[in-house]
């Protein structure tokens, strides 16, 4: 979903860095993978189709966040016919 993203934080021998995937358009995810020893993080559109990829050696990352956009579920929302009020 458009504002999902992932931050990726990876040493750089003697410091760190920080990268950023994120879904960039709507109708788009950002999806992660470990394969191999490779953290692959991708933007995907709705067919599956990837858009752009980003490959860190896994012994390399420190971190990995993932930040969704909150998303309404339709168990989330009020109901007009609440019997508790």
């Amino acid at each position: 979903m458009k504002g999902d993203r992932v931050e990726i934080v990876v040493d750089a021998g003697d410091t760190t860095r920080t990268y950023e995937v994120v879904a960039s358009r709507a109708g788009r995810r950002v999806e992660t993978a470990v394969r191999r020893g490779v953290v692959e993080v991708s933007e995907v559109t709705r067919s599956g189709s990837v858009v752009r990829t980003a490959r860190f050696m896994a012994t390399r990352v420190l971190a990995l966040v993932e930040q969704p956009v909150p998303r309404e579920d339709a168990s989330e929302r009020p109901r007009g016919d609440d019997p508790a009020s």
